[in-house]
């Protein structure tokens, strides 16, 4: 049985260009639920086609409650979970993941609204990692390669630059970080994200894990020092290094991270 368990966020889906269509109390917010539900949508029709028997997808923008449940693909299973840090119930009966509506990690030249969670940086054994990478991460445990994302363009970069052979689609690039331009229509976007899903299934087990050498240093700088304070006396087995810097050690790709 193939099943595909997809990933989305908000900042990289199509038509998605003004930071403030980001936000909680976001500007047009229908017209975000549409596009964010179109591309989804379009990924499980591709993962359908591409051969996939069963499809899951994560609400984790923000910690969730971005989907309108109505406008979703009937035939995917809705995972509850509302925290992508918690990874709902991915394991290792998933043959591939997706990401849908992906940014580029923070401190990215030329990307939509770059970040990564809520701090400054990540870094695992030394490579500054994003969004991208901790999601690939958690599947690796499971033994679950990441084969599409679409997104942003810098964000389509990251993602070669980390994950060869992945099927990518980048629906828009940045002007500023926090305006875009789209570079395709909203109809071309269902289209490229269709046809990278589809193909995705279908080599999913050509596609390598992303797999850092453990124990892994993870070493976080925060962007504030009351930040690296407040999460620095909440993790018991951190490290702090400096006024918004600290470290662990992973053991596993599923411990939980600063």
């Amino acid at each position: 049985m193939r099943k595909i368990y997809i990933q989305t966020d908000v900042e990289g889906i199509s038509g998605v260009d003004k930071r403030e269509m980001v936000s909680r109390d976001r500007l047009e917010p229908e017209y975000v639920i549409k596009r964010l539900m179109s591309d989804t949508n379009a990924a499980i029709e591709g993962a359908f086609l591409g051969g996939a028997d069963h499809v899951t997808v994560l609400d984790s923008h923000s910690g969730g409650g971005n989907f309108d449940l109505s406008l979703l693909d009937k035939r995917a299973e809705f995972d509850t979970q509302r925290n992508k840090r918690d990874w709902g119930i991915l394991d290792d009966s998933y043959c591939g993941s997706f990401f849908i509506g992906a940014h580029a990690m923070s401190g990215t030249l030329g990307a939509f609204c770059d970040h990564t969670m809520d701090a400054n940086a990540y870094y695992i054994n030394g490579r500054k990692i994003g969004e991208l990478a901790q999601w690939a991460m958690i599947c690796t445990h499971y033994n679950v390669p990441l084969t599409m994302v679409s997104g942003d363009l810098a964000a389509v970069w990251e993602a070669t630059a980390f994950f060869p052979g992945i099927e990518i689609v980048a629906v828009k690039k940045a002007l500023t970080r926090n305006t875009a331009k789209a570079l395709m229509s909203d109809d071309e976007a269902y289209e490229q994200i269709r046809k990278a899903a589809k193909e995705a299934v279908e080599k999913v087990e050509q596609l390598p894990l992303f797999r850092p050498l453990l124990p892994a240093e993870l070493k976080v700088e925060f962007i504030r020092t009351d930040d690296c304070e407040y999460r620095f006396n909440a993790a018991s087995d951190a490290e702090r290094i400096d006024a918004r810097t600290a470290r662990k050690i992973l053991y596993s790709y599923t411990d939980r991270w600063i």
